[in-house]
């Protein structure tokens, strides 16, 4: 089974299939209109992308927000063994469509081991190791296969899961905070707030400013945290934090982040 090292995206190992399979609309992230299906202008002929280093200053902020869990460089390198939607066009529906299925598969199991991995999940273990296994499965089956699969059935079983598994993580914190979980938290102001083992499931947490705030073990996963200032925040431990809601954040040299992620290039 892959462990969260293996669901990083190497765009190195990919045919620049978030840049052809997905679309994107004229907007604060994207300057203009893009259709599912058609390669982006800016997509080169070695399929990596020719403005790079000037995404955000050309208009591009989304894609230095995406990323894929290592499904790119799955469905290129192993469920297509090679085969390119460029070189092969009468592969590139199925291409694309295995892409978006193995992205939710690769999230999915990003989520599943980080709970394993935490010490309290131990009473959870035998669970989240076997819908580790059914979801690892799937990421090797054939396009066909793929066609068939239900990753939002498998995350549907997995919420109860990672949510006791959230629950088992924060309880051993000294100070619990509260369940927050869902909250409009939109432009609040929580700077140096103490959240430790607080719930901020699926919370709206736009442009609200968290700098300096102590984020230890609180629970974030499906936050919003597009904007949301974390300039000295400390996430250390943050339960279910990805590398794309770290990448729509706005942190500074002085942010802490879990181990697991990398600090993105534009903090």
């Amino acid at each position: 089974m892959p462990e969260r090292s293996a669901l990083r995206a190497d765009c190195s190992s990919c045919f620049g299939l978030c840049c052809a399979a997905l679309p994107f609309s004229a907007s604060a992230d994207f300057p203009v209109d893009k259709a599912a299906g058609r390669a982006c202008s800016n997509l080169g002929a070695d399929y990596g992308c020719t403005i790079h280093a000037r995404l955000r200053d050309e208009g591009y902020r989304g894609c230095t927000v995406f990323d894929c869990f290592g499904a790119g460089q799955q469905v290129s390198r192993v469920t297509f063994e090679g085969r390119s939607w460029r070189d092969d066009p009468g592969i590139a529906r199925s291409v694309f469509d295995a892409f978006g299925v193995m992205r939710q598969l690769h999230e999915l199991l990003w989520y599943l081991d980080e709970a394993r991995s935490l010490p309290t999940s131990e009473p959870l273990g035998a669970e989240l190791r076997a819908l580790q296994k059914e979801a690892a499965r799937l990421t090797r089956a054939d396009a066909a296969q793929l066609r068939e699969a239900d990753p939002a059935a498998l995350r549907e079983r997995a919420r109860p899961l990672l949510r006791r598994a959230s629950e088992l993580a924060r309880a051993r914190e000294t100070r619990r905070g509260r369940d927050m979980s869902g909250a409009d938290l939109v432009g609040a102001d929580l700077r140096k707030a103490d959240l430790r083992g607080t719930g901020l499931r699926g919370a709206l947490l736009i442009a609200a400013d968290l700098r300096g705030a102590d984020l230890r073990r609180t629970d974030l996963i499906g936050a919003d945290l597009r904007d949301a200032r974390l300039g000295g925040a400390d996430l250390t431990g943050a339960l279910f934090l990805t590398q794309p809601q770290a990448n729509a954040a706005r942190g500074d040299a002085r942010t802490r982040l879990p181990e697991a992620l990398e600090r993105p290039d534009h903090w």
